[in-house]
């Protein structure tokens, strides 16, 4: 699928980080981009810096969902791209000090990085299916979660997060399966350490040391190498059903 002026794109979490970045990407190649976030003046200013759209959007909340999408198609007229970014990471162990992680919290996690990831797919999906092909092949659409080198080697205080990003490993082949006949491919990626907005809060020091862990490039992932990934995956109609490891050979230690 060749992004152009007519290619209109969603992505998820695009107030910063790798959504941001996604977001400028997907913009600078032509696409039309409409920011999903629940940060309203970040996401206002993300959505004007690529002369795009912001809408507040709950990811874990269905309806709003739905309802962003139905303002999308009113004002749009169909969806070719999602991208899938918005997330949250909070820390908890299963046991901590005696006492259990706290189940509403693991709730949330789940209810945002994994819910919220199908909550957008699925109802992308369905206006991507009223979509004109814009491939020989028929396609019609592309969806990229968000997975995490978690997913594999979950750390110490992750099990909420691990099992969310776990999740959208598993969801990727089925979902892809189900939306073949309708010519929507569903790719994730699944990025090992990356200068996000929480490690960018972190000392220099330490995010050096983190970087040293990255067998080769010896550094923290740039948010532009995410966004990178997500154009070709776009642009690649071969790509479907498959995670992508984005993380530089890491394989994460247990803390």
């Amino acid at each position: 699928m060749q992004i152009n002026n007519k290619t209109i794109a969603v992505v998820t979490g695009g107030a910063s980080g790798l959504g941001a970045a996604s977001a400028r990407a997907l913009a600078k190649a032509g696409a039309q981009v409409t920011i999903f976030d629940m940060d309203a003046a970040q996401g206002e200013a993300a959505a004007a810096e690529v002369s795009g759209q912001f809408q507040r959007v709950d990811v874990s909340d269905a309806a709003q969902v739905a309802g962003a999408i139905t303002a999308l198609e009113a004002r749009a007229g169909g969806l070719h791209i999602l991208v899938n970014c918005a997330g949250i990471g909070p820390a908890a162990k299963t046991v901590s000090r005696g006492v259990a992680h706290d189940p509403a919290l693991f709730a949330k996690v789940i209810g945002v990085n994994l819910t919220g990831s199908f909550n957008c797919a699925s109802q992308a999906a369905a206006l991507m299916t009223k979509t004109a092909p814009v491939t020989d092949d028929g396609g019609r659409g592309v969806i990229i979660n968000t997975a995490s080198a978690a997913a594999y080697d979950g750390q110490i205080g992750q099990v909420a997060y691990a099992s969310s990003k776990g999740g959208i490993v598993g969801m990727t082949l089925p979902m892809a399966r189900d939306l073949a006949a309708s010519g929507i491919r569903v790719c994730a990626i699944a990025p090992g350490l990356f200068l996000t907005p929480l490690l960018q809060g972190l000392p220099e020091e330490v995010q050096e040391s983190l970087g040293q862990q990255v067998p080769f490039p010896s550094r923290l992932g740039a948010p532009e190498e995410y966004a990178s990934l997500v154009g070709h995956i776009v642009e690649n109609d071969m790509l479907n059903g498959e995670v992508i490891r984005l993380d530089g050979a890491i394989r994460m230690a247990p803390r």
